[in-house]
């Protein structure tokens, strides 16, 4: 049986504010390991501060600020970064509010952290329905611990809420792999090191998805959300695409953590508004 998508009515703006947020920390990351090997892939510093923390001030600089993290993979060092010492209890919530408890700045809205456990060899969907008691039942943002954008929030919230779906996935086009020539003849007359792939969606990552999504996840912790859960909702008409035209980048090689620090150290990183 397909689930009915939730149509309500309300203003998406307005709304926003009372999403929670949750983001998939578990992973090992072992493609990233050259950088460092001794923290989880979210914890890999971007400029001196971990990528997680660049994301959810990104999240929370838009209105955004229920934050739900799914830990596996050295979840005590994220634990240990929100100030829960050596506590290993299920939904743990934290409320951090300007400097309050880090020694950087959050954002001036306060936060609300739930560290939810999910298992050190989970896979994505599993770790999705692990964090069920603490999404509740209302639609939420979903989104990796290791990519960065300047997306619209609202507006893909908004995209969400118009078209109707059980999930709705941002569309990027990914940043190339290898630089980008110009020519006239055999002179160079431009070379593009990160030029963006010109035809070709990929899934950015940044998802809104309706409580019916736990309908498609199955009861096992080895369920890859990105595998039978969306083909069967792409199967049932149930997955919508937001595009984005702007910056995106994933943080999988030791060459996309260069890239993203050097856009944070020369003050240029697209992610801070």
């Amino acid at each position: 049986m397909v689930p009915r998508p939730c149509n309500r009515s309300y203003d998406y703006v307005d709304w926003s504010r009372f999403l929670k947020t949750v983001i998939l920390c578990g992973g090992k990351g072992t493609r990233i390991r050259e950088v460092r090997s001794d923290v989880p892939k979210p914890m890999v510093d971007i400029a001196g501060t971990p990528i997680l923390h660049h994301l959810m001030s990104f999240y929370a600089r838009q209105g955004c600020s229920d934050f739900v993290l799914c830990l596996g993979y050295k979840g005590d060092v994220i634990r240990e970064f929100f100030g829960n010492h050596g506590s290993r209890s299920d939904g743990i919530q934290v409320t951090l509010g300007f400097d309050e408890r880090l020694d950087r700045p959050t954002t001036e809205t306060a936060w609300n952290v739930s560290l939810v456990e999910t298992g050190l060899e989970t896979m994505t969907g599993g770790r999705i329905r692990r964090a069920k008691s603490c999404i509740g039942d209302a639609r939420f943002m979903l989104t990796y611990g290791d990519g960065l954008s300047d997306i619209d929030l609202h507006a893909l919230l908004a995209h969400h809420v118009r078209v109707g779906k059980t999930l709705t996935v941002s569309g990027v086009r990914p940043p190339s792999r290898f630089g980008e020539l110009s020519a006239d003849g055999d002179l160079v007359t431009g070379f593009n090191e990160k030029p963006q792939a010109s035809s070709g969606l990929i899934s950015g990552g940044f998802f809104v998805a309706e409580n019916g999504i736990f309908d498609y996840l199955g009861d096992s912790d080895e369920t890859m959300f990105e595998r039978e859960p969306i083909e069967r909702m792409v199967s049932d008409r149930q997955v919508s695409v937001f595009r984005h035209d702007g910056f995106w980048q994933c943080m999988d090689t030791y060459r996309d953590w260069e890239f993203l620090n050097e856009l944070a150290s020369k003050g240029d990183a697209p992610w801070v508004r």
